[in-house]
């Protein structure tokens, strides 16, 4: 790469008698790809679980009547559901991409607090283990929903406190992940990358862990304050005592609206890596996309309310909140435009990655326009709580950041396993996912249109067509991610297949994949970078 005037091949191969063996290697882990590895397959399990949950939610919703399951099972279902999702699937998801590929993208030999690395991510265990094993107390798992309302949260059994303790060690495990990222980014770069000239997978990361410094305290209070609320006498939120439960609602939307953009943004950051590798271009607005991002981040501070537009705000807070939210859209639509400006007239393959990546605009753009919709003050308080937004998000989430990441593994997987996964089953899992996750979540939006209410085991009949449709697509979109893991991630862990390529996304004319992790070979050293490579502080050229 022209950037690059120095980098000492030989640094890479000196060093790889050390890697530790045996289960040590990963008890003790302090090196970055490792513990990456830890967080992703962390995060698959924890999908494969929050997914199980799901799949029972539309078997009972499968036909009007009761089935499977009672009301009380089904509120816990989906609170659980929401929870494992958010903080055990996507969120650690996240982190394992940022632990494996920032190190390789700034050209530092790991994170900058190894040890710490290693306890943020042994705490997530517990903290699951708290949460996946409080169906077994008494009263059943936590049921208030995943925002764990109150005064819903206030009457629980013992499984809401579990829930709490679960979410407070989840919570400074993403604090001294995101402590380490900063740390990492800002003191740690190669001499010669400014911060203009970092892969745009840095950047959404840096802001992310930004965010995640500034909410997850917030969280950890509100969640203190119902802990409180329930075992020592005081009355945050309880109305007997002169608290006030929409108080609640205000401090955790505080944190819950920018945790929509810590759980995208990283998402953005992948995209924005791997449309520019498959145009055979430079990406389109690099410096605007580094604004949009922080400008996301700035907004997403400002809009929380419009979570609460039924709870009788005032006009005047309803004008701003609906205003200010759909403000968002702008930076956003700026990112959509450039991805699209950066594909035109570019000599584009469509690779899984690039499946994937283009996937993920076309699906996340309307998640994105039923967001801007949802924005707008009465149409929301029609559609609010009905299945248009159980829609909306999960367009944002599922076609948002988990087409991301497997966009993410296709694009990085060979550099992590050293074996090209097979690009047939690749795409056999794009449009398997594709088509049944569309089948699983459109006829949403006519249901919440309808005015079906989320959260309901049953319903009239006449809401049972696509009901039936949107559980048959859900067990499909299941069953997909189960292929996924047989096929493609196992076979290439168990080092079957033909063997990467250093730079496995380069055509015939040299153009394609940029950036410092493809300077490494493939599977990338146990320790890359032990002496930093040098860049041209003149290149004008973005890494990335």
């Amino acid at each position: 790469m022209s950037a690059v005037l120095d980098h000492p091949d030989h640094a890479h191969d000196a060093h790889d008698h050390h890697a530790p063996t045996g289960w040590r290697r990963w008890v003790f882990a302090t090196n970055h790809k490792d513990i990456g590895t830890l967080y992703l397959l962390f995060s698959f399990t924890m999908l494969m679980f929050g997914g199980v949950l799901a799949l029972l939610l539309r078997a009972e919703l499968f036909q009007p009547g009761l089935q499977l399951v009672n009301p009380e099972l089904f509120n816990q279902l989906t609170t659980m559901h929401g929870l494992i999702m958010v903080f055990g699937a996507i969120m650690p998801a996240f982190v394992g991409f940022a632990n494996w590929m920032i190190p390789l993208q700034i050209g530092a030999s790991d994170m900058a607090f190894a040890r710490m690395n290693n306890f943020s991510f042994w705490l997530l265990i517990p903290a699951a283990l708290m949460l996946v094993f409080s169906f077994f107390l008494e009263g059943g798992a936590m049921a208030g929903g995943w925002t764990m309302y109150a005064p819903l949260s206030l009457q629980m059994g013992p499984s809401m406190d579990a829930g709490i303790f679960a979410m407070h060690i989840m919570g400074a495990s993403s604090i001294m992940g995101s402590i380490n990222i900063i740390v990492t980014i800002l003191n740690m770069r190669a001499p010669g990358m400014t911060l203009m000239k970092m892969p745009m997978f840095c950047w959404t990361w840096l802001i992310t862990a930004y965010l995640l410094i500034a909410v997850m305290p917030v969280l950890a209070g509100a969640i203190t304050m119902t802990l409180t609320d329930r075992h020592f006498g005081t009355s945050f939120f309880n109305p007997g005592g002169g608290g006030d439960p929409v108080m609640f609602q205000h401090i955790f939307w505080f944190f819950g609206h920018p945790e929509v953009y810590i759980m995208i943004l990283p998402a953005f950051g992948i995209i924005s890596q791997i449309i520019p590798a498959f145009s055979r271009k430079r990406l389109f607005g690099y410096a605007s996309m580094v604004y949009a991002t922080g400008s996301i981040a700035i907004l997403s501070f400002v809009v929380w309310a419009h979570h609460m537009f039924t709870t009788g705000m005032p006009v005047t807070g309803q004008l701003f909140f609906m205003y200010s939210t759909m403000l968002i859209a702008v930076p956003t639509g700026v990112k959509v435009f450039n991805w699209i400006a950066t594909m035109w007239k570019g000599s584009m393959t469509f690779e899984t990655p690039m499946l994937f990546a283009v996937g993920f605009i076309f699906v996340f753009t309307i998640g994105g326009l039923t967001g801007v919709i949802l924005a707008v003050a009465p149409i929301d308080i029609q559609l609010q709580d009905t299945y248009y937004v159980v829609a909306h998000f999960h367009y944002v989430l599922v076609a948002g950041s988990l087409y991301a990441m497997f966009a993410g593994y296709y694009y990085w997987s060979p550099k992590w396993t050293g074996v090209m996964y097979s690009e047939t089953r690749g795409q056999i899992h794009f449009w398997w996912s594709l088509i049944s996750f569309n089948v699983t979540f459109f006829p949403m939006h006519f249901l919440g249109l309808a005015g079906m209410p989320r959260r309901y085991a049953d319903y009239p009949m006449q809401f049972a067509d696509f009901n039936m449709i949107a559980s048959v697509g859900a067990f499909f979109f299941g069953f997909a991610q189960v292929y996924f893991f047989f096929f493609v991630v196992l076979p290439a862990m168990r080092g079957k297949g033909a063997p990467a390529k250093q730079n496995p996304w380069l055509d015939e004319g040299g153009k394609g994949a940029e950036g410092l992790e493809w300077e490494v070979p493939s599977p990338a050293p146990f320790h890359t970078f032990e002496t930093p490579p040098r860049l041209d502080p003149t290149a004008t050229r973005v890494i990335g």
